[in-house]
């Protein structure tokens, strides 16, 4: 198991009652969040740096990135289509 640190975080009351709602581990849950918001970062950053050293994704390339990620066609479909 990895270390954790304890800390305050202060939420909006009607943002914790919903939590509670859906989970009855709050730390767990806004952990997984806040992994989640990370990876997100540090994929954006990486992409605006290659960017930055190669130009601008083709619209060949994103089709191809698409295809890889969602399958078939790449074209994005569902909830986590975004």
């Amino acid at each position: 198991m990895s270390s954790t640190t304890r800390i305050t975080v202060t939420l909006p009351s009607d943002q914790v009652a919903e939590l509670r709602k859906l989970t009855d581990n709050v730390s767990g849950y806004v952990a997984e969040a806040v992994a989640r918001q990370i990876r997100h970062q540090l994929l954006s950053d990486d992409l605006r740096r290659h960017e930055e050293e190669h130009g601008h994704f083709s619209d060949e390339e994103l089709a191809e990135a698409r295809a890889k990620i969602f399958g078939g066609d790449g074209s994005a479909k569902g909830p986590g289509a975004a």
